[in-house]
């Protein structure tokens, strides 16, 4: 058990196939060690071993709050849900923000950990303390919203006041590969098929009431001046200043416009660097700007709500009011996020405003991934093109994308029900491996590596696949947090990427919202950290075990048979044969990733990106049998991923 402040000492592990409910303590070692969410969840994925089949009873699926979740801490309102992928099938966590994290929080929790079968649909009901699991069936086949709705009005309990839902809509139900987890505030755990894994469950949703019960420091001297710095710095930063800073006033989506400008936004599946090299190369009438955090504020923009103890308020309500197959569509959801917008407009060829909003609804409603949806999509209709698909989808037809959302979501189609399987399958069916922006499985987010070479690494050796959020360079190559470094230049990247891993390893295991690094920094965390919990960490600590959260889940991908081979990027991005060049600002440009690799091994200790034994030793790794490489270069683990 732990006594470390922040922590209830309370996980409840729920077995669906024999609906029973076990309370266990946390052990105090690994509190210390893993920190909690993130780092906390991977370790407990990681007891049922790398082996698991992601869609089977074996698999757990753990929501898991952090030692600073539901607390004063600004931006405290997130949770983790970690598993293994059915989309990668590497370890992933996916983390969501709203209220649903802080609610578990204040009902009693440190996390629910879901493992076995449901024989029919369920929902967990959490609060005070307990858990109990009730009956779904009436819930399966409904979109997220009708869901969250059916149930608001079962309960004794108001969205915004007492209660949080996090469920899954048809996409999980249906085994859609990139199906995601959405509360009530449409916030997603998106990335990695978590939705997947909790309706191959029968698990409908996850409900918790609660009053406002945030847990009281146990340094308060501490905590308050580790919170007064960490307020300062939000409201001074250029980037998160509450109603003035960038992010603040035009949400995620303030980013459009600038990787636009500097030719680092996918366009096209990843043909064309910016929407400006594509409209000069084909003469089409596309443009960023239209879908822009700018445009969106000027014209379509009615809320700007907030998470838990977040001033920044980056999330942008918007109403939109559209004509869809002759039918006057009128839409009011959050948020119009700038990876959404990306994958679901420019990479897809086009930048139709409405059209992006209302697919971002529908993905919400029907619980898929937006930035993987929106790939596939532009996969598909790149293979319509080059006739690898015999029905296929067009460049730009937005009107057929927003019907083919529900189509994947439910599989209603030969075409759907391929494209539900995510990119690594669907290129292995159809020889279409050029076709793919995916890295170990899923596809690469809105920022091209032609442009930022820090994405480049990061998104190749990414735990979890493509991702820009294990280590977000684009901070000091956009930016200039902390400081600002050339996005063209490669050498020093790798340094810098595992820098940020370990840096995100550790906010995602407080866990807090990633945007509060844009304005502070490992000092503010250590204050905030030690003040909550009563410990005693350095600058250093802290740093050690961000570091051995990342070694531990490439450790847990080395055993279910990832190695440098898989730290890749797809052949488009790289210079030879199937190269294509950047354009406008980033011309000629190409990503040097071999070369980036070998600094970031050196720097990380890692042999052709496996985790030696000395390593794992190094950082007090003491679960598994070891990946039997050692750091001389011994035997590496091999495997087909």
């Amino acid at each position: 058990m732990t006594d470390i402040g922040g922590f209830h000492d309370n996980v409840a592990r729920i077995d669906l196939g024999e609906e029973s409910v076990d309370y266990e303590s946390i052990d105090d070692e690994d509190a210390k060690k893993y920190i909690g969410a993130r780092g906390l969840g991977v370790k407990y994925v990681f007891e049922q071993g790398p082996d698991v089949d992601p869609l089977g009873p074996e698999n757990l699926l753990a929501f898991m709050n952090g030692p600073l979740s539901g607390t004063q801490v600004t931006m405290s309102g997130r949770i983790a849900v970690c598993t293994k992928s059915p989309l990668t099938g590497t370890v992933t966590d996916s983390h969501h923000g709203g209220w649903s994290g802080a609610r578990l929080k204040w009902a009693g929790f440190d996390g629910l950990l879901f493992e076995g079968q449901a024989d029919e649909p369920v929902y967990a009901y959490i609060e005070d303390g307990e858990v109990e699991l009730r009956d779904a069936s009436h819930l399966w086949g409904n979109g997220v919203h009708e869901t969250r709705d059916t149930i608001e009005e079962e309960i004794d309990g108001a969205y915004g006041k007492n209660l949080s839902i996090m469920a899954i809509g048809p996409g999980g139900e249906n085994g859609v590969k990139y199906a995601c987890i959405v509360n009530e505030d449409d916030r997603a755990s998106g990335r990695g098929g978590t939705g997947c894994v909790m309706g191959s469950k029968n698990l409908k949703a996850v409900v918790v009431k609660s009053t406002t019960k945030m847990p009281q420091p146990a340094d308060q001297e501490t905590f308050k001046e580790g919170h007064q710095q960490a307020m300062a710095a939000i409201t001074e930063s250029e980037v998160t200043a509450p109603n003035e800073g960038g992010l603040s006033l035009y949400g995620t989506n303030v980013l459009m416009n600038i990787t636009e400008e500097m030719d680092g936004l996918p366009t096209k599946n990843g043909v064309y660097t910016s929407t400006e090299s594509m409209t000069e190369a084909e003469g089409v009438d596309i443009d960023a700007e239209r879908v822009s955090g700018e445009n969106v504020r000027e014209n379509i923009l009615v809320d700007e709500p907030t998470c838990h103890s977040c001033p920044v308020a980056c999330k942008k309500e918007v109403e939109v009011q559209t004509m869809h197959k002759g039918e006057e569509m009128n839409v009011r959801m959050e948020s119009y996020e700038y990876e959404s917008a990306y994958a679901l407009g420019p990479n897809s060829g086009h930048t139709d405003r409405d059209a992006v909003g209302l697919m971002i609804d529908r993905c919400n409603d029907m619980g898929i991934d937006t930035i993987e949806v929106g790939n596939m999509m532009a996969m598909a209709m790149e293979m319509s093109e080059q006739g690898k698909l015999e029905e296929g989808l067009d460049w730009g037809d937005s009107e057929t994308m927003v019907d083919m959302i529900e189509h994947i979501a439910r599989r209603e189609d030969d075409l759907a029900d391929l494209l539900a399987e995510g990119p690594r399958r669907v290129a292995d069916r159809k020889d279409a491996h050029d076709n793919s922006l995916a890295v170990k499985g899923q596809t690469i987010p809105a920022y091209d590596p032609r442009c930022m070479k820090g994405m480049g690494i990061a998104y190749a050796t990414s735990n979890r696949g493509a991702c820009h959020l294990r280590a977000y360079t684009p901070a000091a190559e956009i930016l200039g947090v902390p400081e600002k470094v050339d996005p063209y230049e490669y050498e020093g990247k790798g340094e810098l990427t595992a820098a940020f891993q370990d840096l995100h390893a550790i906010s995602d295991s407080f866990d807090i919202c990633k945007f509060n690094a844009f304005a502070e920094g490992i000092e503010e965390y250590v204050l905030q950290y030690n003040g909550m919990t009563g410990l005693e960490y350095t600058e250093d600590d802290l740093l050690e075990a961000g570091e051995r959260i990342y070694n531990l889940e490439r450790y847990y991908n080395n055993l279910a048979g990832f190695d440098g081979a898989d730290d890749s990027l797809p052949a488009r991005f790289l210079e030879g044969g199937d190269g294509i060049a950047g354009q406008g600002a980033s011309e000629g440009e190409f990503c040097e990733l071999e070369e980036m690799k070998d600094e970031y091994y050196d720097h990380r200790g890692w042999v052709d990106g496996v985790v030696p034994d000395e390593k794992l030793e190094e950082l007090e790794i003491d679960i598994g049998p070891g990946t039997g490489v050692d750091s001389s270069g011994g035997a590496t683990a091999t495997g087909d991923d």
